[in-house]
């Protein structure tokens, strides 16, 4: 490791991989918004990406000047057809500049962030030579995960704006033509007016609803027994909550399925609430009573005092002091519950009872058109996608609030 702490190592070799990853990313999104056969040109893209770490170690450009003509070298080698991104000869002569352009300045600006405060051509310390290599990973990750999270849900809905003779010309051309206006949106308009959309939602939303109001009633009491009350047995208990995520869920799947037929609860939205909780409680048990611990006792021990009964405690002390937990745990189950497909799928069988995943399995079939399939899918994620963004800082808070001890 010590031979890379060099400034004459350390640069090219970040710049390498920094330039074929960004071109690689370039590449994937020129491909998707243009529909053209567009990829990374690997050797080159190491090769330029070397010479332009190499150069900004050695000459240490100002923060200007470095992007501005790494834009244009290159535009100039894909003109001259050598740069970091290669093309068919379909694709847009303007479409391959400008990208070229994009690239040039965007390498330019995140290697000065990742390079600019390596001393020079020289010996590194290791503390120098630690940070550029943290800078490099910080940005490959962060372009790494919103590649996995954004490229599937983008193709997705790309995909239910199609209609299906788009579909059987070229299924990997996630372009759309703007020109059809509200036409695009065919797909959904159908999902819900022949498809029975509209109720999966419903059932998806109140049975997801009745299970967070379950699984709060069970795990609000059994999580403050175990944070607060001295009882035989209690530190097995408080260790063995997650022990039924130790089972796969297919495992346990048969055996309810043969219960609920047998008693009658198979093919009931009832059978459903009643089911889904037995997945949520244990891990909604598991984070409230980690943050009833770290709530202090000497709150409840003055209402105790006061002459408030240990209920009275509970509710006009406890709770209030952890709505943070209880918004994150109701979140969380909310999700599982929105998200669950196994069960339903087992115990369903009625398309009027369907949840939201139910009822998406239904439309994988050769008799309907792909693009209703990923129009259910959008359907299915949007609500739950937007919930999470809107309430995860609450979630976030309520996961922390009872990690730390005093």
């Amino acid at each position: 490791m010590s031979a890379l702490r060099f400034g004459y190592v350390t640069g090219p070799v970040l710049g390498a991989l920094w330039l074929f990853v960004l071109a690689t990313t370039l590449a994937v999104l020129m491909s998707f918004a243009t529909g053209d056969p567009i990829r990374p040109a690997g050797l080159w893209s190491l090769f330029w990406g070397a010479a332009l770490g190499l150069g900004l170690v050695a000459l240490r450009p100002g923060q200007g000047i470095a992007p501005l003509a790494a834009g244009v070298a290159f535009v100039l080698l894909a003109v001259i057809g050598i740069g970091p991104v290669a093309s068919g000869e379909s694709a847009s002569t303007l479409w391959k500049l400008v990208g070229s352009g994009a690239l040039g300045l965007a390498t330019g600006w995140s290697l000065l962030v990742i390079l600019g405060h390596l001393p020079g051509m020289g010996a590194l310390t290791r503390h120098e030579f630690e940070e550029a290599v943290i800078r490099f990973l910080t940005g490959f990750g962060y372009i790494f995960f919103t590649a996995i999270v954004a490229i599937p849900f983008y193709v997705m809905v790309m995909t239910s704006l199609k209609n299906q003779s788009e579909l059987i010309q070229n299924p990997l051309d996630f372009t759309i033509d703007l020109s059809q206006g509200w036409g695009l949106f065919r797909s959904y308009v159908e999902l819900f007016a022949d498809f029975n959309f509209g109720s999966y939602l419903w059932t998806s939303f109140y049975v997801s609803v009745l299970t967070v109001l379950l699984t709060l009633a069970f795990s609000i009491p059994g999580a403050y027994a175990v944070a607060r009350l001295r009882f035989r047995g209690r530190a097995a208990f408080s260790r063995s909550i997650l022990l039924i995520y130790m089972v796969p869920m297919i495992v346990l799947a048969l055996p309810i399925y043969i219960a609920f037929s047998m008693t009658g609860l198979r093919n009931t939205i009832f059978g459903i609430v009643l089911i889904y909780p037995v997945t949520t409680i244990p891990v909604a048990l598991y984070m409230l009573q980690g943050y009833f611990r770290g709530l202090p006792a000497e709150v409840e021990e003055a209402g105790l005092m006061d002459g408030l009964s240990r209920l009275a405690v509970i509710w006009k002390i406890t709770l209030p002091l952890s709505l943070p937990a209880l918004a994150s745990v109701s979140l969380y189950v909310f999700m599982i519950a929105w998200n669950e497909f196994l069960l339903a799928f087992m115990l369903l069988d009625d398309p009027s009872k369907f949840t939201l995943t139910r009822g998406i399995a239904s439309l994988n079939s050769s008799e309907i058109p792909r693009q209703h399939l990923m129009a259910g899918a959008v359907v299915a994620t949007v609500p739950i996608m937007a919930l999470f963004l809107g309430l995860e800082r609450f979630m976030t808070k309520g996961l922390t609030a009872g990690s730390v001890k005093g």
